[in-house]
């Protein structure tokens, strides 16, 4: 947990919040205005608060792609329901009297709503800001999930390495912003509130206040969603896995020795987002490291039928992602394949050391897998799988990737699907069966890169292409179980674990 990842997390929460309230307060002035079409906002508003913060965020990025913009979006349309209900309720309870007395005093509508009901209102109206605010400070950690950054990530590693005194740091750290904000609102709001603070300012000065408060509110909207600058630098998201964090480290460690460089590792994605962020006319970063398995199955939605017979999986891919102005470099060395891993007991128990020796026991063993393992799409999923094997289960189970482990040391199941090189493995005492009959692919590690990479940076690091082919061939997949398990289990800093590995291979002193 970092000062950056702090000031990421509340300038999205800000920047949400000021245009939530932009939004939200003239919706709730249209509902109590038109008392019909406010029916309809009303119940628009409350069908998105019910949508999970999640689910929310990715029919967003569907349109908007990965990234800060997409989380300020989703923040502010999930804090819309108590703005917008506050102020369409804190307008409707202002006395009928005092707005009979305003019409009899001859004011205009729009006079009696700015000048009496309003000022009334406003209570009511900062309470649900405040009740919104409160509510982003929590949901803004689901940005890690996009790429938004924030600390997300901090409570996703937290759960996988089940480190509780970090989850509880993370914990504590958004009640103190959620408390100091409520306050600094609540005072906000007591000052308004004041009738001492109500006296007419001078002119020069209510100019010179609207406008520096209109800068401040434009800076917070637009600071989260304001391009870097990347010159001289190498930009990389982080991984959403322990290997391809450590990965894009090894990767900052060597281009920074070697060249010139500077590596800027940003806010946390998942794969599919990095290569979307990575491909196409204005990518945002210049490379990530992945699996031919995972380009040929996620990235471009295709099998291993699809191989044309005599060419290898990695040559194939390699060919495909070509189209989009992309190449991976040579293997590094690892295959990160999936991998059935089984209890110790249930292997000692039924003798299991292979996916066919699974098929006897299978109705007695009770089978996790994370939720991607069960979708339709592929030939390397669940229902292929065990009906190549002849697999039927006791129970299957679909769990979250994060605690699926946790799950298995707590005797939920006794056989699930793993990755070969996850230290966590080592970590739940499994028996990984070799896949005999050869179902899973390889999933063989390499660094994806845009094309036009080393003609960028010719003039400024002209060796840049020769510094990343030292790492093919140097990374196996016992060293990053060795790697993996050191960060998730040990509880060592990534930034270390790289570092070591490269001096023990002699690439960096």
């Amino acid at each position: 947990m970092t000062m950056l990842m702090l000031r990421d997390h509340l300038s999205l929460v800000l920047a949400a919040m000021l245009l939530a309230v932009g939004l939200g307060v003239p919706l709730g002035l249209a509902s109590y205005l038109y008392p019909k079409a406010g029916q309809v906002i009303l119940r628009l508003v409350d069908l998105i608060q019910t949508t999970p913060a999640l689910a929310l965020l990715g029919v967003i990025m569907v349109a908007m792609g990965p990234g800060k913009p997409t989380v300020v979006v989703g923040l502010a349309l999930y804090s819309l329901l108590p703005i917008v209900r506050n102020t369409s309720l804190g307008l409707s309870q202002v006395p009928a009297y005092l707005k009979e007395a305003g019409d009899g005093m001859g004011m205009t509508r729009a006079y009696r709503l700015r000048h009496v009901e309003l000022p009334l209102a406003l209570p009511m109206i900062f309470t649900g800001v405040r009740i919104a605010a409160v509510n982003a400070i929590g949901t803004a950690v689901f940005a890690a999930f996009v790429g938004g950054g924030g600390l997300g990530g901090v409570f996703y590693t937290a759960i996988r390495q089940k480190d509780l005194p970090l989850m509880l740091k993370g914990t504590a750290v958004l009640m103190v912003m959620a408390l100091i904000l409520d306050l600094v609102l609540s005072a906000a709001e007591r000052r308004l509130n004041d009738r001492r603070w109500r006296k007419p300012a001078p002119s020069w000065l209510r100019w010179t206040g609207g406008v520096a408060c209109a800068a401040l509110c434009a800076g917070l909207l637009l600071f989260p969603l304001l391009p870097q600058s990347t010159a001289g630098t190498l930009v990389l998201y982080d991984g959403d896995y322990t290997e391809v964090k450590l990965m894009h480290r090894i990767i900052r460690l060597l281009v920074e020795d070697q060249t010139d460089l500077t590596v800027d590792i940003r806010d946390q994605m998942t794969q599919v987002n990095n290569y979307n962020a990575l491909r196409g006319p204005s990518p945002s970063c210049d490379l990530m490291f992945t699996y031919d398995g995972t380009v040929l199955t996620t990235f471009l939605g295709r099998d291993t039928a699809d191989i044309p017979a005599g060419e290898s999986l990695f040559d194939y891919v390699n060919a495909q992602v070509a189209e989009d102005g992309l190449r991976l470099l040579g293997k590094v060395g690892l295959n990160n394949t999936y991998a059935v891993g089984v209890t110790a007991q249930a292997a000692r128990e039924y003798g299991l050391t292979t996916l066919s020796d699974l098929a006897a026991a299978a109705p007695d063993l009770r089978f996790g897998a994370e939720h991607e393992f069960f979708t339709q799409e592929g030939s390397m999923k669940f229902d292929p799988f065990t009906r190549f094997y002849g697999l039927n289960f006791r129970t299957v189970s679909a769990v979250d990737v994060v605690l699926k482990y946790q799950a298995l040391e707590q005797g939920a199941f006794d056989a699930m699907i793993v990755y070969t090189t996850d230290g966590l493995n080592k970590r739940a005492g499994l028996t990984i069966l070799a896949d005999d009959r050869g179902f899973f692919p390889e999933y063989n590690g390499a660094i994806l890169v845009r094309e036009d990479l080393f003609s960028r940076h010719r003039t400024d690091a002209p060796e840049l292409e020769q510094v990343l082919s030292q790492l093919t061939g140097q990374v196996s997949s016992a060293d990053m179980v060795e790697m993996t398990y050191a960060v998730d289990v040990e509880g060592r800093d990534l930034e270390t674990v790289a570092h070591d590995f490269l001096v023990r291979r002699g690439l960096i002193k």
